[in-house]
């Protein structure tokens, strides 16, 4: 139970829709989510297919518990081939869309071919119809969410939609659901937008069963409990995630004006003391926290900004409370560019949201474009008369703003850094793996950290590994492959559930199991599990592989890999990739080439997936 057994396939070219049998031996195999949304996309999509062409597809996955009283139980990915990587992409995202999708009587949504103008999906329970989305074509985010609730008469309607980011092919256009969360990464956006569909809206009363109610009710009492007594919860419910801002910065971890330093003298102003003090108007940034579906964690954050500030004076559009920041927000419009001014950076973080698009790989490519920029290969006449210098609040908004509607300078850095730089001649300044600009951790100072980012199936990630606990206790790279590959392995598997990665504030593999099995109604191991997460690494790695990635993709910047770090407790080392590699490679039974052997896919029942890398090398 729990999988409805249902896939809803859409013929965009055509207009039609069908609904047809979830395969349940790849479900038994991959879970939902990440995982079984990989293994459609493999079957339905040519991995070298360009990312934006009709041929390549567009899937809504959610998981087995998406949509149960398990806490944290509203994820869904969007798993596609993305265009910032030309890899796998599966954003992950919160929030409330996945599950009324899962309410809808859906396990996965697949989005196939183009449409020959633009359009909207409504689902509601068996009724599918595909609208006309012209009226909304060009317009937010926001807009666009309204609009769709007040047209069917439904406030409680879900949407995930795009912005003109997406429609305009932004590389790392995100897909927004409910205003202020987002599949994220990779790009998924724009393919949402070359695909012509402006959203997907969901509305479902069919519900969620599960296979024995009374076993699952106790379990769920259980870990709902171990939560409520985590101090992580706690932390991440009290501070949300920016908290890292301080943790990093006392470290020598947190990545400053393009990565050329890794301490940040201007955190005090956008941590999280400083969205709760009250500036010299008596406004006070955050208002309070909020949670996704079912989340009994709440680490989100809603804020407001000062309506003296020069984003907004006379804005008054924005004279409103929407997402505030969470560490990846703050750290990419702030330290990686010098900015510590916390209204500016909320600003920004709402037009990320507006727009649609990355604020990680958008604050990145900023940052790039102002060493660029300071080095004199960018001018203010390219720049539209803006002065992209580390520290310019108003260059931060301005910017935001222009690649949200895809204007002037905003197109360039519309590219993401790896391109960007490529085109100016400097690709050595995008600080990137596979195309995916980094997250808030520099890789000198956590070696893990830097060998997930260069292994990162999607390009760099902060969420496909966790070796922070590892890393902050050894500056070194020795003993980082295990860890780094076990916990891929784990994160694959969580993110195939439905559920967040935060709940491993309190739950380890055991809870993940014991929820599984007795919502599922089959008996899932914590061996199984975990071997379940290994599979879906190996074959987003052999998309990957069949995509035309090799070994040389696994890496690092140069300034990682070459550049002491400046200070910190890192100071002198740089990342260590070339003794972690190796390690990592033969751990995961692959070659000293990064190809998996013939015996790892077929202990993991891949060795079918293994003669189609064969037949296209």
């Amino acid at each position: 139970m729990t999988w409805h057994k249902r896939v809803l396939r859409v013929d965009l070219t055509s207009r039609t829709s069908k609904v047809e049998p979830l395969n349940m031996e790849w479900a038994n195999d991959y879970l939902g989510g990440r995982g079984l949304g990989t293994k459609y996309l493999m079957e339905c999509t040519n991995p070298a297919v360009d990312a934006l062409s009709p041929q390549n597809a567009l899937i809504f996955a959610t998981g087995p518990l998406t949509g149960t009283m398990c806490s944290t139980s509203g994820r869904y990915a969007v798993v596609t081939k993305g265009p910032l990587t030309n890899a796998i992409a599966a954003s992950n995202s919160g929030g409330k869309f996945g599950a009324e999708l899962k309410f809808a009587g859906y396990d996965l949504l697949i989005l196939e071919g183009k449409a020959s103008s633009p359009v909207y999906l409504m689902i509601q329970d068996d009724k599918v119809v595909i609208h006309d989305a012209n009226d909304y074509w060009g317009t937010t985010v926001w807009h666009t969410e309204e609009a769709i609730k007040e047209k069917h008469g439904d406030p409680q309607i879900k949407v995930a939609s795009i912005g003109v980011a997406g429609e305009q092919g932004v590389k790392y256009a995100c897909v927004v659901n409910d205003l202020h969360r987002a599949a994220g990464r990779s790009g998924v956006g724009a393919v949402m937008g070359s695909k012509n569909v402006k959203a997907v809206a969901a509305r479902g009363t069919v519900g969620v069963p599960v296979a024995d109610a009374t076993a699952f009710m106790k379990v769920v009492k259980h870990t709902h409990q171990l939560l409520e007594d985590s101090a992580g919860r706690k932390d991440l419910t009290e501070y949300g995630t920016n908290a890292m801002i301080d943790t990093m910065n006392s470290f020598g971890g947190l990545p400053t004006r393009n990565f050329q330093e890794v301490t940040f003298p201007g955190s005090d102003n956008i941590n999280p003391t400083a969205m709760t003090t009250p500036n010299e108007n008596n406004h006070t940034n955050l208002i309070t926290n909020k949670a996704c579906f079912g989340c009994t964690i709440g680490c989100g954050r809603i804020a407001h900004i000062d309506q003296n500030h020069f984003s907004i004076k006379d804005r008054q559009q924005y004279w409103h409370a929407s997402g505030g920041l969470e560490y990846e927000t703050a750290f990419a419009f702030g330290p990686v560019l010098g900015i510590d001014d916390i209204d500016a950076l909320t600003f920004a973080g709402y037009l990320m949201n507006e727009h649609g698009m990355d604020p990680i790989s958008f604050g990145v490519t900023l940052a790039a474009a102002m060493e660029l920029f300071e080095l004199g290969i960018i001018t203010s006449e390219e720049t539209d008369g803006v002065a992209l210098n580390f520290g310019n609040a108003e260059a931060l908004t301005i910017m935001a703003e222009k690649t949200g509607k895809y204007e002037g300078f905003g197109k360039i850095l519309g590219m993401g850094s790896k391109r960007m730089c490529e085109h100016y001649g400097r690709p050595e300044l995008s600080m990137s793996v596979k195309g995916q600009e980094f997250a808030g951790y520099d890789s000198r100072a956590l070696q893990g950290m830097g060998l997930g980012y260069a292994t990162g199936n999607r390009g760099a990630c902060h969420l496909r590994h966790d070796t922070f606990s590892v890393d902050m206790a050894d500056v070194s790279g020795k003993g980082k492959a295990w860890p780094c590959k076990t916990s891929q392995d784990k994160v694959a598997m969580i993110d195939s559930t439905g559920l967040c990665l935060f709940t491993t504030a309190a739950w380890d593999t055991e809870e993940f199991q014991q929820q599984v099995s007795v919502a599922c109604g089959s008996h899932w191991s914590s061996e199984r599990l975990l071997e379940a997460g290994e599979r879906i690494w190996n074959l987003e790695r052999l998309f990957n592989l069949r995509s035309g990635l090799t070994k040389a993709d696994d890496t690092l910047p140069p300034r990682l890999l070459e550049t002491p770090c400046p200070e910190g407790v890192a100071k002198g080392k740089v990342a260590e990739l070339d003794i972690m590699l190796p390690e990592y490679y033969a751990l995961r039974g692959w070659s000293q080439e990064g190809i998996p052997s013939q015996a790892t896919l077929e202990r993991l029942g891949l060795d079918d997936s293994v003669r189609k890398v064969s037949a296209t090398a």
